[in-house]
Formats: C-alpha cells, structure tokens, sequence
C-alpha cells in the first residue's frame, strides 16, 4: 500500500500540557471569587490535594492551577487548543487578581491518540514474535503494547486494528509513530487482512 493510501483516520484524544506562568497564585481568594461563576467548575481542597481544579467550557480543557504559579492542562485535542486554552486561563487568572508579567512557558508533555490501520486486522502472536520491544499477553490485556524508539512512543495494537499511541510530543510525532508501526507490521507480514 502506498503512502498515499494510507489513512489511519488517527483522532488525539487528549493533549496533556504544563506550563509555568513565573508567578505565585493565591488560591484560597481566587478559588472563592471563581465559586460562583457558572463559566468555570472549580473545586480546592488543600488539605486532599495542593492544586485547584479550573475546568472551562470553551474550550472545553481541565486545569490544575497550583501556588508555584505551574498549571498543567488536560482535556486539549490539539497543541493549539492547549494554547488557547492556556490564554484563557490567563485572561481568568488575572481578572480575578493574580498578577502576570512574563509570557507562560508551555510544553506538551503527552498526546494520546487512537486510529487504525486502514481497517486491516494484525495478527498479534506473530507480531509479538517479531517486533522489537513489544509485549502480548492476552490474558492479561487484549492488545499488543509496542514502544517504539524514533519517535519515542508507546502503542497498543489490536487485532482490529486499532491502534493507541501514547507519549508523543506533538502531533507530527503521533504521525511519525503509526507510519513507523504500520510498515514494520507489513515488514513482518502480520496483517491478516
């Protein structure tokens, strides 16, 4: 199959990002001014957890806001919403008095995302046998996890076909990763269909 007929219908499922806002937070009165604001869903509770949860609707991405002035986001289907996200938890902090001056350093810790090999099926005890660095025990879990070196991903392959790929970076990567798995299950002819 050329690369052209490759579709993997690939689809990121969540974007995990951290960013550093180089300032501290005071949570116990912005977690009060933002209770009861019916845009946001907020919950802190610093005798179970030192963050508090910032959930927003538009775009739709959870946030752990801490003191340090570090925020992790989740929730984000793209490395663009990630920011855009980030902007209006920035507008949102500073509206509700935390002072920002530097520009937030932001950096994609992990996407997730799911596809298939063009609905082709895998034979998974062959593709155990012969791939490097993969693990099959169907007892355990229905999958074959598959970590790849370049780019430094992990996957798990089913005997549908589908495919999840964690680890990423960016989303070129996520492409790279399935490219990579796709054509070295085809090397060692583990496609049944």
């Amino acid at each position: 199959m050329s690369e052209e007929e490759l579709n993997f219908a690939i689809k990121i499922q969540n974007c995990v990002a951290t960013a550093n806002l180089f300032t501290t937070i005071d949570l116990v009165p912005l977690f009060q001014r933002l209770l009861d604001n019916a845009d946001y869903v907020v919950n802190y509770n610093p005798d179970r957890f030192p963050g508090m949860i910032l959930k927003i609707k538009d775009p739709k991405i959870s946030s752990l806001v801490f003191s340090s002035g570090k925020i992790v986001i989740t929730g984000a289907k793209s490395d663009a919403m990630v920011h855009v996200g980030l902007k209006k938890l920035v507008k949102i902090l500073k509206a509700n008095g935390t002072t920002i001056t530097e520009e937030p350093e932001v950096a994609i810790q992990n996407i997730v995302a799911s596809g298939n090999f063009n609905k082709r099926t895998i034979n998974l005890e062959l593709a155990a046998m012969w791939l490097d660095q993969s693990m099959y025990e169907p007892e355990q879990f229905p999958g074959l996890i598959y970590r790849l070196d370049v780019p430094k991903t992990v996957l798990l392959l089913f005997q549908s076909g589908n495919i999840v790929c964690t680890g990423a970076k960016n989303e070129e990567q996520v492409y790279e990763a399935f490219k990579a798995a796709y054509a070295n299950v085809d090397e060692i002819e583990a496609f049944d269909t």
